[in-house]
């Protein structure tokens, strides 16, 4: 069987080992062991164990950037409740498969450091997602489906933190588990619309 290419193998080793030992345990040396390849090589694709870091998180998570890039450009192809609650679905996995990997960033001040310099360098940031979700929310606005008093921005921050809380906060429950995304996703977009849309919003 033909082999994968190496930057390949580079992304699914840094993933594999940031999900099971953590993102401040993790080497450069035993991703490119876990790889089959030199560190060297490994330094000739991603320059940095933050960047190959966000890398892992473009490439080998669910994106949201550009599901909600073609929603903004084409606000009106489904109603909004459908697009909130595939956006709902969409973030929910992406904060659930990224916490375990980025969890160990808090307790690593200079680690965590570095990978901030690094996505401001790289454009990148749990910022974006926020901003994203706004520019959508807005041209649905304009589109005149959500009420044009709606703060867009409080909206867009309270649904992605409901997404982000999800990941780690029902670990202590009975259950021990999420809300499953079936009933997640679709009652956190309802909720979210009735204090926005054109019906119920702000006056």
């Amino acid at each position: 069987m033909q082999q994968k290419p190496a930057r390949i193998r580079i992304l699914d080793a840094a993933h594999e080992l940031m999900l099971t030992v953590g993102l401040a345990r993790t080497t450069t040396k035993e991703i490119a062991r876990a790889a089959g390849c030199s560190e060297a090589a490994l330094y000739k694709y991603f320059a940095s164990k933050e960047e190959l870091f966000i890398h892992v998180l473009q490439e080998r998570l669910p994106r949201l950037g550009p599901l909600l890039d073609r929603l903004t450009a084409e606000p009106e192809q489904r109603t909004v409740e459908e697009n909130l609650t595939e956006i709902v679905r969409q973030a929910a996995l992406f904060y659930e498969q990224s916490f375990p990997i980025a969890a160990s960033l808090y307790a690593e001040t200079q680690l965590k450091r570095r990978h901030e310099e690094s996505m401001r360098k790289m454009g990148v940031g749990p910022h974006m997602p926020i901003r994203g979700l706004d520019a959508y929310l807005r041209a649905e606005q304009r589109a005149g489906r959500i009420h044009p008093d709606a703060d867009t921005f409080a909206a867009a921050s309270l649904l992605l933190g409901a997404c982000a809380q999800r990941a780690f906060a029902y670990d202590a429950t009975e259950e021990g588990a999420p809300p499953p995304l079936d009933t997640f996703a679709p009652a956190l977009a309802r909720t979210l619309l009735r204090g926005v849309s054109v019906a119920d919003g702000p006056r």
